[in-house]
């Protein structure tokens, strides 16, 4: 491995190339250069590389299955995976996680965090270990990819040292807003440059804050929340309807004193956080994807095992079992204080449903896997509040409404709202839907040519790999035609 570039190193060992235990030590501010576009068709030289990498190519076009099939896995909930890095770096002692997703996202995460100091190591497949330190200003800007999350929660999270950062990004992750997240920071004694990426960030001398979290973006929650840890004063949240609570979950297993009280969400006198053991489970967001190719795809029938089913993220579950889906929760545990259980879908015969605004944050990543449910189905479905998916990795109303009537499927935007007429069973498909290097966008148009009429294909399939590494050999391995 010599012959590889620092970047394309770090990436080969978190995928498994080399023996024993990974060790990046935290004064190499390495990035782990997973920029898809450069990684397509490029092979890792170790044997897990296959496994991981989700395609090789630029396109895939997926065919009528003859019925889906299996018991399967899904990799660890991306959400989770983004904080119990962050939060492992911002705590005392060895933290231990087991189910970290590796996906490109959560890469460029632990090699942002390792920038601020902390020491990372990863033993196996899935298991890391982390140990905590006080955060310093890192010798290079922060490189978050094409994350969101992992750009939004750092800035939090470092705005509560004597620090300066320049948080960084590709092409798509340099269109979306940073304002939500600064504009508190700011109130709290933050300073900062830029609304978009590249952003830089001054922390320090933080002061409390009570913040109404009007969007109910849990990215704002979190980066206050992570910010909060070493600010001076009352720091709490209020949402119009809860955003998810991974990072309450966490920080309660961190240590941290946190109450709870109707939507408000406020940080404790305690908040010194303790390395800890985290368990992730399976992403729901993954999973939706494979489980709703089995509830259109007549003759299926797919068990997804160890699912996260916290009910801040249960949305899309939900408004399938509305719509008629055959979708059952077996086996309900907890796991690592969130709640887990096994998911089987059955081929079913779905109708369209109305979906309240309400409920977009419990499945706002869902909706353009639902929008191919939503197809499938007999009548229309409308999906309200939808504004968030304006500014993702792509303007994923926009797009999902191009790639379902590219599909011959009736589709339009009214304002926030999505409306999907219904095929009341296979639409025509036969369509190259442009994806945006949305991963989502992406594996969405991917599910819908399973079962459609004629074949679809998709470009920037590569992007898959930012957040569900395997998703070809998975949808093969149950029966679905991908090519």
């Amino acid at each position: 491995m010599s012959d590889l570039k620092p970047s394309e190193r770090l990436r080969a060992s978190a995928e498994g190339g080399l023996s024993g235990h990974v060790v990046v030590p935290a004064d190499k501010a390495i990035s782990p250069g997973v920029d898809a576009r450069r990684a397509r068709g490029r092979r890792f030289p170790n044997r897990m590389s296959a496994d991981l990498l989700p395609c090789e190519q630029d396109c895939l076009r997926t065919s009528a299955s003859l019925g889906l099939r299996g018991d399967i896995f899904v990799p660890g909930d991306k959400s989770m995976s983004h904080r119990a890095l962050i939060l492992g770096g911002l705590a005392e002692g060895e933290t231990r996680i087991e189910g970290l997703l590796e996906a490109e996202d959560i890469l460029h995460t632990a090699a942002a965090v390792r920038a601020f100091g902390p020491r990372i190591e990863r033993i196996a497949l899935g298991r890391w270990r982390v140990t905590g330190t006080t955060w310093r200003s890192p010798r290079a800007p922060v490189e978050c990819g094409n994350s969101g999350t992992g750009a939004r929660l750092l800035m939090g999270a470092a705005a509560g040292f004597p620090l300066q950062a320049t948080f960084t990004g590709d092409e798509s992750l340099s269109r979306r807003p940073m304002k939500r997240v600064l504009d508190p920071l700011h109130a709290m004694g933050a300073a900062a440059e830029g609304t978009r990426l590249p952003v830089t960030v001054r922390g320090g001398g933080l002061k409390g804050i009570r913040f109404l979290n009007i969007a109910a973006s849990a990215q704002v929650k979190s980066a206050i929340l992570f910010a909060g840890l070493h600010a001076e004063g009352e720091v709490e949240v209020t949402e119009p309807v809860r955003s998810r609570d991974h990072s309450e979950n966490m920080l309660r297993a961190f240590g941290c004193e946190l109450e709870i009280t109707g939507q408000s969400v406020r940080l404790g006198v305690r908040r010194k956080l303790r390395g800890a053991s985290v368990h992730i489970p399976g992403d729901p967001s993954s999973a939706a994807f494979p489980l709703v190719a089995a509830l259109i795809t007549p003759g299926s029938d797919v068990t997804v095992r160890s699912v996260m089913v916290n009910p801040l993220r249960t949305g899309l579950m939900k408004t399938l079992q509305e719509m008629g889906a055959d979708l059952r929760i077996e086996n309900p545990r907890l796991l690592g204080g969130e709640q887990v259980a096994d998911i089987k879908a059955l081929s079913s015969r779905l109708h369209g449903v109305e979906v309240n605004a309400d409920r977009a944050p419990s499945m706002i990543d869902e909706y353009p896997i639902l929008a191919i449910a939503a197809a499938y189905a007999e009548g229309r479905t409308v999906m309200h509040g939808l504004a968030e998916l304006r500014v993702k990795e792509s303007d994923r109303l926009a797009a999902t409404v191009a790639g379902l009537r590219a599909c011959g499927i009736s589709a339009r935007e009214e304002g926030d709202t999505l409306i999907v007429e219904g095929c009341a069973g296979q639409p025509p498909g036969g369509a190259r839907v442009a994806a945006h290097n949305d991963h989502r966008i992406a594996m969405s148009f991917l599910v819908l040519g399973m079962a459609s009429q004629a074949p679809v294909e998709v470009d920037s399939a590569g992007m898959i790999g930012t957040s569900f590494p395997g998703f070809v050999r998975l949808m093969r391995s149950i029966g679905g035609r991908v090519t």
